[in-house]
């Protein structure tokens, strides 16, 4: 910490009962009060060095004794600040630091303490030392911190505020090398971070990035506010500052680092605290204001942790449509878990789902008018590789959202039509397979055992059974808690499925070479291209034992439905509809690659 010496004489005063007393051999003939202090001094070095003494002392001088009395309770840094005063005025040595310096400028010029009353005099000392103060990155901190209560005022009139923020914006923007690497904290330590070389590797390049956001969370927040307002002036990037608010967020908003990293250790230590629900909620809308507006500059679990706080905070609404807008941009970098925002409106449910659905919304709409405007997509549904990556971030939601409802639908108290208004925002093309779906679904069907046939029916339409996978399949194909419909429909496209597979197989078969050692299927444009699945040759063993396993499987389907139709209705109608589907007879695979053999001699 940078200082600096003033004056040359030994000091002189003696505390006695609230009252310091300079001990000369003259009698004090002045008295300044400070508060609850008082100081016993003499009349010519005051009036000597300060315009508004010399104005105070005539007015207040008694004629008969030449004594005064003084008071000065509004001087700013109180009675602490008056007594270095006061030794300047005997030149009595006192220190200059970070520490003291904006109360000792504010206060030179309180008391009018220019050259005017002697060169050198403390406004120029003062002025010239917080010069040096504001070039150093630790200093300008410890002199912004001291910018508070009786000081603030007159530190802003000064524009010592602004010069703190000003320099302090400046050194966080410019590289660390441009004014000497800072005084890092122990925990920021560089110790192993450095190859052999001298080049940073991506730790020391994290810390380089990042550095200064612990040290400016010691702020009082107007202060710490102006500062973001200077650094988004000068340039830095979105994410940095996003990354800063992050920190603070974690030092002083309550319950934020649930599903996070660990707090800070030293939160609390920290030089002020937020206590009360009202200043965290204006604190956390303030916050909000702050955030960039850029995309993806603040972290979607972040402001999911900043939303859910909102939430128990009853922040206002438009705090929180705000953040539900901008998670909403980027719901494709949420997780599960960050989604269970609790609910504390008057709906019985566990979690807000009408907050989620909103956010679905936002992005969707946000989705649609990217997809809409890409100039990559080409007429007849094709794609070109641009348009596929638009559609990766809808195809991760989709994924998302099965799993959200999966996780919301053991609640009881959830609606089915809130459950299907969430599902149906998700189009058909962002799901892959309905395996998620269909497990929501389903444990929405377990924990409500009292819906009705026609809300199970309508439920279920979500579902859509040809993008079953076939453990899916075979789980829903024996589940009792699904409309008969829908497991018709799983049986029959699964035997669909079957048979499409295994009457490809023999048409492969066919393309054998005359050596009979590798398999030449045709490609979708009818020449023969010497590979199967992304190039690997098949013998005819191999198609032989293919086949074989698709033979022990279709039996095994075909007794698993024998069993439920039996158990659903016997001889009646689903018998009869499973008879339909094939799964009845008993015709032999061998007996289809025959038919399909002569399909192809046209015999």
């Amino acid at each position: 910490m940078a200082t600096m010496k003033l004056g040359s004489k030994t000091d002189s005063f003696q505390l006695e009962d609230q009252t310091w007393i300079c001990m000369t051999d003259l009698a004090s003939d002045v008295t300044v009060k400070v508060g609850e202090m008082s100081f016993q001094l003499h009349k010519f070095p005051l009036i000597n060095r300060s315009g508004t003494l010399q104005e105070e002392v005539n007015k207040s001088q008694d004629d008969e004794s030449g004594t005064c009395e003084v008071n000065l309770s509004d001087i700013p840094g109180g009675f602490k600040t008056f007594e270095l005063v006061a030794r300047f005025f005997y030149d009595i040595k006192i220190e200059l630091n970070a520490q003291n310096i904006v109360a000792l400028r504010c206060a030179g010029e309180f008391l009018k303490m220019t050259d005017d009353f002697g060169e050198g005099n403390l406004i120029t000392q003062t002025e010239n030392f917080l010069t040096e103060v504001l070039s150093n990155w630790n200093d300008s901190i410890r002199a912004l911190q001291t910018c508070a209560d009786d000081v603030l005022e007159h530190a802003e009139k000064l524009h010592i505020v602004s010069r703190c923020i000003d320099s302090l914006a400046t050194k966080a923007c410019a590289e660390p090398g441009t004014f000497g690497w800072p005084l890092l904290h122990e925990s920021y330590s560089m110790e192993g971070s450095m190859l052999w070389n001298g080049i940073a590797d991506e730790k020391t390049e994290s810390l380089r990035r990042d550095w200064w956001y612990r040290d400016v969370s010691y702020l009082k927040f107007q202060m710490y506010k102006e500062l973001i307002k200077a650094l988004k002036s000068k340039g830095m990037k979105p994410a940095e500052v996003a990354g800063s608010l992050k920190h603070y967020s974690r030092r002083y908003l309550q319950g934020l680092t649930r599903r996070m990293s660990q707090p800070d250790p030293s939160a609390s230590t920290s030089a002020w605290t937020v206590s009360s629900e009202t200043d965290q909620r204006r604190l956390l809308e303030e916050i909000v204001d702050l955030l960039p507006s850029e995309k993806g500059a603040a972290p979607t679990q972040f402001l999911l942790s900043l939303l859910r706080t909102a939430v128990v905070l009853n922040a206002n609404p438009a705090c929180k449509e705000n953040l539900e807008k901008r998670i909403g941009n980027q719901l494709d970098d949420a997780q599960v878990e960050d989604l269970k925002i609790p609910n504390v409106t008057s709906s019985k449910t566990l979690y807000d789902v009408d907050c989620i659905q909103r956010i679905l919304d936002h992005f969707i709409f946000a989705y649609q008018s990217s997809f809409a405007a890409s100039p990559d997509i080409v007429e007849e549904g094709q794609t070109v590789p641009a348009a596929v990556e638009v559609l990766t971030p809808i195809t991760m939601v989709g994924r998302l959202i099965d799993g959200y409802l999966a996780e919301v639908s053991a609640d009881e108290n959830l609606k089915c039509t809130q459950f299907q208004a969430i599902a149906a925002l998700v189009p058909d093309y962002a799901r892959p397979l309905d395996d998620g779906i269909y497990r929501a679904i389903d444990i929405y069907l377990k924990a409500h055992p009292k819906m009705t046939d026609s809300e199970r029916e309508q439920l279920c339409r979500l579902l859509n059974c040809q993008k079953l996978s076939l453990e899916a399949c075979t789980h829903a194909a024996q589940n009792e808690r699904l409309p008969l419909r829908v497991i018709v429909q799983v049986l029959f496209f699964e035997q669909l499925r079957l048979r499409t597979t295994i009457a490809g197989w023999f048409f492969v078969s066919d393309n054998v070479d005359r050596n009979g050692s590798r398999v030449l299927p045709r490609s979708t444009n009818g020449e023969a291209t010497g590979e199967e699945n992304g190039g690997a040759k098949l013998t005819v063993d191999e198609i032989k034992l293919r086949v074989s396993e698709l033979e022990r499987e279709c039996d095994g389907m075909r007794q698993q439905i024998t069993k439920i139709g039996k158990s659903k209705s016997g001889s009646g109608p689903f018998g009869s509809i499973c008879r339909r589907l094939g799964f009845g007879s008993t015709k032999p695979i061998q007996q289809a690659q025959a038919d399909q053999k002569t399909a192809d001699t046209g015999c």
